[in-house]
C-alpha cells in the first residue's frame, strides 16, 4: 500500500469477548483502518467493557465509540434483570429453544447504531462476530438475518441510495469456536485480555458454567490449546 493511499474505513462492533476480538484482528489484517464501537447497556457482564478497551488498543484502532443505552428497554433477559443465568446445561438445553439470557433486539439496535457511525465518518463497511454455529440459539446471530439488516442499511442510508453499498461483513458466522480460535492465534490475538462469562464474580473472575463460558472452554479444548484466563470452577 502507497504511504498516500487511504485505507478504507471499517466499523467493528468489539464486545470484549473472543468472537469480536478475532474479528477485529482479521479486520486489522486485511489492512482496513478500524473505528470500533462497544455498547455499555447495564449488562452483568460489564467487565467485558474493560476488555474491549484493552482489545482495542492492542489492534491499534483509529477511534473507539462507548454507546451507552438506557438498560430499562431490555426487559426479561438475565443480562439485564435479576433473572438467574442458567449454569451447567447440557448440549441439547443450549440448542432448543432461546435462552434467558437473549436481550431483545440486542443486535439489531446494535447495528443500526454501528450503521449511524459508519454513514457519518464516511465507512461503507460493518464487522461483526455474529455465529451460527457454537452460539447459544440468539435469532440475530444467524445468516438470514445479518442479509435482512444489510438490505435494510442500503435501504435506509443515504450512502446505500446513492449506491455507496452497505457491507455487513460476518466472517466467523459459519465457523466453530476452536475454528474461531485457531484463527485468532494465528493473527496473535491475546485471548487473555478477553471476556466471555455472563454470570462473572464480584472481581470479574468467569463462572465456568454459563452457556458462554462452557462454550468458550469447549472452543479452546477443540483447538488443542489452554484459555488463557481464570475461572471460578
Amino acid at each position: 500500500m502507497s504511504p498516500i493511499e487511504t485505507r478504507k474505513k471499517a466499523v467493528v462492533l468489539v464486545s470484549g469477548g473472543l468472537d469480536s476480538a478475532t474479528v477485529l484482528a482479521i479486520a486489522r489484517c486485511e489492512g482496513w483502518e478500524l473505528h470500533a464501537i462497544s455498547f455499555d447497556y447495564g449488562q452483568r457482564h460489564r467487565f467485558e467493557l474493560d476488555s474491549a478497551a484493552k482489545v482495542c488498543a492492542a489492534n491499534g484502532v483509529t477511534s473507539r465509540v462507548v454507546f451507552s443505552v438506557d438498560a430499562s428497554i431490555f426487559q426479561g433477559s438475565a443480562l439485564t434483570n435479576d433473572i438467574a443465568v442458567p449454569h451447567n446445561r447440557s448440549d441439547d438445553q443450549m440448542s432448543s429453544g432461546i435462552p434467558v439470557t437473549y436481550v431483545p433486539a440486542r443486535n439489531t439496535i446494535f447495528l443500526s447504531v454501528a450503521l449511524g457511525l459508519a454513514e457519518s465518518i464516511g465507512a461503507h463497511d460493518l464487522f461483526v462476530g455474529v455465529n451460527a454455529i457454537d452460539y447459544s440459539g440468539y435469532p440475530d446471530c444467524r445468516p438470514e438475518f445479518v442479509a435482512a439488516f444489510e438490505t435494510m442499511a442500503n435501504l435506509s442510508t443515504k450512502a446505500g441510495v446513492d449506491g455507496q453499498r452497505i457491507s455487513v461483513h460476518t466472517p466467523l458466522v459459519s465457523w466453530t469456536k476452536g475454528q474461531i480460535i485457531r484463527c485468532g492465534l494465528e493473527l496473535g490475538v491475546d485471548y487473555g485480555l478477553t471476556h466471555s462469562c455472563y454470570d462473572p464474580s464480584p472481581d470479574g473472575i468467569s463462572c465456568g458454567e454459563c452457556d458462554s463460558c462452557l462454550l468458550r472452554l469447549r472452543g479452546f479444548a477443540d483447538a488443542g490449546t489452554t484459555d488463557p484466563i481464570a475461572y471460578v470452577v
